[in-house]
C-alpha cells in the first residue's frame, strides 16, 4: 500500500475521532472543525478518481451518520458521560441571613464613595456595599454599621 493512501486513511481515522469528540463534548468546534477537515484531506488523498472519490465521501456520510446517531443513542441513555450534563443535583448555596451579619454591627470604617443613600464603605480593609438611613454621607468620612435590614447593611455617619 503506498504511504499515501496510508496517510488519507490515517486522517479518516483522526476525522472520525475528531467529529466524535465533537460530538460528546461541544464546544469551541476546534475538533469538529479538524475532523472535517481530516476528513475531507483523507477523502482527496485515498481516491485515485473523482467517481472514487465521490463513492469514498458517500461512504463516509453514511458512517458519520450512523457514528453519531451511537453517540446521541448513549448518551441519552446515560451510558456515555457528558461533561456537559449534571449528574448531581445542585443544590442553591446556606442563604446569608441577617443574623449570620451580626458579627458585623457596630463595625467602623471609612466611606469609601458618597452614601446617597447607598455607597460603599470599607471596614478593616474590606468594601462592603452600605446604605445610609440618616441622608447623604460624603466620601472619607467615618462611618459606623448600625444594623441590618434584610442582608443590607444600614450605616451613620460618626
Amino acid at each position: 500500500m503506498e504511504p499515501i493512501v496510508m496517510l488519507g486513511i490515517g486522517l479518516l481515522i483522526l476525522g472520525f475521532v475528531l467529529i466524535c469528540v465533537e460530538v460528546v463534548m461541544p464546544g469551541f468546534g476546534a475538533p469538529g472543525i479538524g475532523g472535517i477537515i481530516s476528513l475531507m484531506v483523507g477523502i482527496f488523498l485515498v481516491s485515485k478518481t473523482v467517481e472514487q472519490g465521490i463513492m469514498i465521501t458517500i461512504i463516509v456520510i453514511v458512517i458519520l451518520a450512523i457514528l453519531v446517531t451511537v453517540l446521541f443513542t448513549l448518551l441519552q441513555k446515560r451510558k456515555l458521560g457528558s461533561p456537559i450534563i449534571l449528574e448531581e443535583e445542585v443544590l442553591g448555596g446556606e442563604k446569608l441571613e441577617s443574623s449570620d451579619m451580626d458579627y458585623l454591627l457596630q463595625k467602623r470604617g471609612v466611606a469609601v464613595t458618597d452614601i446617597r443613600p447607598m455607597g460603599k464603605g470599607d471596614f478593616d480593609g474590606i468594601v462592603l456595599d452600605v446604605y445610609s438611613e440618616k441622608g447623604y454621607i460624603s466620601k472619607g468620612e467615618n462611618i459606623i454599621i448600625v444594623k441590618i435590614v434584610q442582608k443590607k447593611l444600614i450605616v451613620h455617619k460618626l
